[in-house]
């Protein structure tokens, strides 16, 4: 039997100290009446968690005032943290900084590091430097793309399974950007691979809060269990379409200072490599995550590497 993890719904936008403006039909809101940080109170954090599970992924302007202190005080409000990277040394424990100067960002469609069993609940992104045009980011919304799947579609995918690698990283730079690249951080596509990680996650998970049917999919799937790979590769094509159609996805036009916050169980994003040679760096702090569950309630299966010491915090709390 699967555990209701369903928590109380809270409608944030009835409280006149912090209003929530919708932004797109399916997915995406605007907080306003909030200074992130460490110290909100439990009602404030519990306002701003129903309008992240209602609207998927919601936006704060004006935050600048947050450092990385500040910005990890607040996600841990939210539940325990992953490290910054599974393979990635950063520099810091919890902070991972993600910085180009050469139009370089994670410009595929993916939900955070799936290729681990326990794929993050929630990811905060603080905006520290933003180009004068450009570098925008897309989310996109995994459970409505799965309710408008057609029953013929519905019924395939409620069966199957995707093997899920950082065989290649969203992070990571290719051979020419990393010997053009003007950044003191550079990693290599060795640094992403250090630790092979291969897990089997259902393509449609059940959220453990609100209880939707959600896909599991992105740029780390490698193949779906059981299917050739041209066979993976001509499905993987036409559910990512379903769930990128424009209808289905919002597009934010970052001002330094801004945060962004996702579930990670119920989207993709795509941070899109359009600004030309110009600075850009956002940091980001994750929220550990549960392990993925089927609709029949089986369990996301490791095939290949271990994500304790990423997840320390969540096993330990």
């Amino acid at each position: 039997m699967t555990m209701n993890l369903e928590r109380p719904r809270v409608d944030a936008s009835v409280h006149s100290d912090v209003t929530v403006t919708k932004l797109g039909g399916r997915l995406g809101a605007r907080i306003d009446g909030v200074r992130l940080g460490g110290e909100l109170s439990p009602d404030t954090v519990a306002r701003i968690r129903a309008a992240l599970l209602e609207h998927k992924v919601v936006f704060f302007r004006d935050q600048g005032h947050l450092d990385d202190a500040g910005q990890v005080a607040f996600a841990e409000l939210l539940g325990p943290l992953t490290t910054a990277h599974p393979t990635v040394n950063t520099g810091s424990a919890r902070v991972l900084s993600l910085g180009s100067t050469k139009g370089m960002a994670s410009n595929s469609w993916h939900t955070d590091v799936t290729f681990v069993d326990r794929v993050p609940a929630i990811s905060v992104l603080r905006a520290v430097t933003i180009p004068a045009y450009g570098g925008t980011t897309n989310w996109a919304n995994t459970a409505t793309a799965y309710s408008l799947l057609p029953e013929p579609l519905k019924a395939m995918v409620d069966r199957l399974w995707a093997i899920h690698t950082n065989d290649y990283d969203y992070a990571q730079y290719s051979d020419k950007a990393e010997n053009d690249l003007d950044s003191e951080q550079v990693f290599s596509r060795a640094d992403f691979v250090s630790t092979l990680f291969e897990t089997e996650h259902p393509v449609v998970r059940v959220h453990p809060e609100t209880g939707e049917r959600t896909l599991v999919l992105g740029h780390f799937v490698k193949k779906f269990v059981g299917l050739s790979t041209s066979e993976s590769s001509q499905l993987f094509h036409l559910l990512q379409e379903r769930v990128t159609r424009l209808e289905n996805t919002i597009r934010w036009t970052w001002r330094e200072g801004d945060v962004a916050m996702w579930d990670n169980r119920a989207t993709q994003h795509y941070a899109v490599a359009d600004f030309d040679h110009q600075p850009r760096e956002v940091r980001r702090v994750t929220v550990a995550g549960d392990i993925p569950v089927s609709i029949d309630g089986r369990a996301s299966i490791v095939r290949q590497g271990s994500a304790d010491e990423y997840c320390l915090d969540a096993l330990i709390s």
